[in-house]
């Protein structure tokens, strides 16, 4: 085990509890729960526990499977998250979650999880069936069906966030997979040139909301008038919330009377615990809060990338660095919309958000990483035990 690895994601987690019991504080919640906990923000702080609890088996679990075995569930796992984002794109909810019995969950994390497995599973398969299969072409075809179908199908929910986080996903996945440089360079080249028809024509066809939240970031990004009692009301007041921080910031669960504008609502409280919670930790942690966060982070995608480094394999390769896409693009973007240098889009920070199901994913994702550390030596092992000891010849 990769036990720096472990420390560290349990020390994000547990962070993130104290995070979200700060958050939520402004979340309706009944009487009797209210009695219980004593408030919104514990119960919402122990909700986390149980699904961390969840998630410890299946990351456990995970890690100490072969992923070689683990693979053989990608196909399946990747139809039925097809399937479900099927369902929620004929429904009515704006958060784009499906319910199966007590479990709430969005599928469009369930078809990034699955499409990375697919992916990496097909890169290295299918070149051993024919060596056609693995000329340049194919494997950017695979890529792009396995990546594509999922991130248009997020894009007709109108979930821009989420689908974004395809885009790093799909460009880190071709650069491990073997695609030569200049088939990367035309498809960069062409893409760029594509930009201004997808942002005028597709993106207003696909999404209301996506072209409006994009302009306010330009309009905010050259100062021009904005209404921040109106759309321009989360972008300001979240800004205002880590701009006025300073070095120790205002202090955990801090009050009105100690100038925090969480307290006050002016965060938006019914995310503040998801979309916005880094606000509420940069006001609350300060300058110093902030950078441990950002610091643990980036610690946590180095390790990673040095697990892809002693990978066994191409599977291997492409799935660490896929999660790794994955983490960067969630840590990016939920902290890049807090101080104004990405457009505010839903997205939760991976391990820190309360996001049940998502914080299931996140450790599932990890536990693949743990998985290929733990049997990156497995071949030289088999090699080692079938050689034939000399008292035998």
């Amino acid at each position: 085990m990769n036990w720096v690895l472990v420390l560290l994601m349990y020390a994000l987690l547990i962070f993130g509890i104290y995070a979200i019991e700060s958050a939520a504080r402004h979340l309706p919640v009944s009487a009797r729960l209210l009695e219980e906990f004593g408030s919104a923000g514990a119960y919402y702080a122990d909700l986390q526990k149980r699904w961390i609890v969840y998630g410890t088996v299946v990351y456990f679990a995970t890690a100490l499977i072969d992923y070689r075995w683990i693979r053989w569930l990608a196909l399946p796992i990747y139809a039925i998250s097809l399937f479900c984002m099927a369902r929620v794109m004929g429904s009515d909810d704006e958060v784009h979650q499906l319910r199966l019995g007590p479990i709430v969950f969005q599928p469009a994390q369930l078809g990034v999880a699955s499409g990375v497995l697919m992916i990496a599973w097909l890169l290295q398969g299918l070149p051993r069936l024919h060596r056609w299969l693995g000329l340049p072409i194919v494997r950017i075809g695979i890529i792009a069906i396995c990546s594509g179908v999922p991130f248009l199908m997020v894009m007709k929910m109108g979930d821009m966030g989420s689908a974004l986080v395809w885009l790093p996903v799909a460009v880190v996945a071709l650069l491990i997979g073997g695609v030569p440089f200049r088939y990367l360079s035309l498809m960069g080249i062409l893409g760029f040139g594509c930009v201004p028809m997808i942002y005028m024509v597709v993106l207003p066809s696909v999404s209301t909301r996506g072209p409006e939240r994009i302009q306010l970031y330009l309009d905010m990004l050259k100062e021009r008038p904005v209404d921040i009692s109106g759309p321009a009301y989360a972008a300001y007041y979240v800004s205002m919330a880590v701009g006025k921080s300073g070095m120790s910031g205002s202090g955990w669960n801090a009050s009105a009377d100690r100038g925090s504008l969480h307290d006050k609502r002016y965060i938006p409280w019914k995310t503040a615990h998801n979309d916005f919670i880094f606000a509420v930790i940069a006001e609350e942690f300060g300058f110093r809060g902030s950078l441990f966060l950002v610091t643990a982070f980036a610690v946590l995608l180095i390790l990673c990338l040095y697990v892809s480094f002693y990978s066994r394999d191409l599977m291997g390769r492409v799935i660490v660095a896929c999660v790794v896409a994955f983490f960067f693009a969630h840590i990016f973007e939920n902290i890049g919309m807090c101080v104004l240098i990405m457009p505010i889009t839903g997205i939760p920070l991976p391990l820190i958000s309360y996001s049940g199901t998502f914080v299931v994913m996140c450790m599932f994702m990890l536990g693949l990483v743990q998985s290929i550390w733990i049997h990156r030596n497995a071949m030289e092992i088999v090699k080692v035990s079938t050689v034939e000891p000399d008292f035998c010849r």
